[in-house]
Order: structure tokens, then sequence, then C-alpha cells
């Protein structure tokens, strides 16, 4: 598909295919600059955002869930300990977990801005 790269019709072809393809995949920018939606992307889809906010949510839940029952353990009201042992478990994967995806995209955006243009 690279037989010449150099070549400005070459470049502006694979543009303007990535273009499309970007179009299709969720939304991009037109050649006037112009925000487009994608046509695959249905109707109410959240984005990369809004799932990470809500991974987020969710692990702070369980840090706090976990919390609630450590406390409620040492002022001596019914929780048994193995609860509060598996809640602390769950949380510390739960973050570990979400880190190890931060550190992967941390990673990634670093790999995309030192790419030579």
């Amino acid at each position: 598909m690279i037989e010449k790269v150099n070549s400005q019709v070459n470049i502006q072809s694979m543009l303007q295919t990535l273009k499309a393809y970007q179009a299709q995949a969720g939304g991009g920018v037109d050649d006037l600059g112009n925000k487009v939606g994608g046509a695959g992307q249905p109707q109410g889809a959240s984005g990369f955002t809004d799932l990470i906010q809500k991974s987020l949510n969710s692990v702070n839940e369980i840090q706090q869930e976990s919390k609630a029952k450590a406390e409620a353990y040492e002022r001596g009201e019914g929780v048994p300990l193995t609860d509060v042992v598996l809640g602390m478990q769950k949380s510390s994967i739960a973050f570990e977990a979400t880190l190890q995806v931060r550190n992967k995209v941390l990673k990634a955006y670093e790999d995309i801005l030192n790419m030579p243009v």
C-alpha cells in the first residue's frame, strides 16, 4: 500500500481515507473543519470520557464501601471480619487495575507524542 509515500497525491489520498474512517468510527472533522458524527455510532452512546468516569466512580464506591465496613467492624457492629477483609481486597484490586489502565493510557499517549511526523 505504501509505494511512494513522498508523493503529494498519495499523502492527500491517505489523509482523505483516514478522515473517512474517523467519520465512520464516531466523529471527526471534515475538510472544512466542521465536526461530523459517525454513522456507526448508536444514538446515545457514551464516549471514552464517560466510560472512564463511570469506572472511576465504581472504584470509588468500592473503596467507600470497604472503608465503611472496616469502620463498622472497628466500632464493634455485627460485621464479620471476612467481609471486611474481602472488601479491602476488592478495593485494592480495583485500585490496582485502575492504576494499570492509567499507566497504559499514559504510555500510549507518550508513544503518540514521540512519533515522528
